[in-house]
């Protein structure tokens, strides 16, 4: 069985930091745009950030840029998220998500944000507090 395994996530304080996994198993990750988009209530979905399938280029979410970074591990087909600085803003659901698809640009994170994904990981909550 194809999937996507989350783990990680929790509760901290203003300003910590949280290391979230996201392990494939049943297909191979390195051909896949692989990211993480998040939920909050009340808000829209959002892209958080993702690599490029096709030339590892990344792209973020205005929000997270120098706070997150995403990092892979082709050897074990796993995709870590890591988030520094976290504020309350960043509370939300967080799910990993990759899709087969050969395009560069930011519209990657626009795609994992309206559920365009070939798996999705079953999510993780995160929750700052002020």
């Amino acid at each position: 069985q194809s999937q996507l395994v989350e783990s990680g996530g929790g509760s901290v304080q203003n300003g910590g930091s949280l290391r979230l996994s996201c392990a494939a198993s049943g297909f191979i990750l390195d051909s896949y745009a692989v990211g993480w988009f998040r939920q909050a209530p009340g808000k829209e979905r959002e892209g958080v950030l993702c690599f490029s399938g096709s030339d590892g280029s990344t792209y973020y979410t205005r929000s997270v840029k120098g706070r997150f970074t995403i990092s892979r591990d082709n050897a074990s087909h796993t995709v870590y998220l890591q988030m520094n600085t976290l504020n309350p803003e960043d509370t939300a659901v967080y799910y990993c998500a990759a899709v087969l698809d050969p395009r560069n640009s930011v519209q990657l994170l626009h795609m994992l944000a309206t559920l365009k994904y070939d798996f999705r990981g079953q999510g993780t909550q995160v929750t700052v507090s002020s």
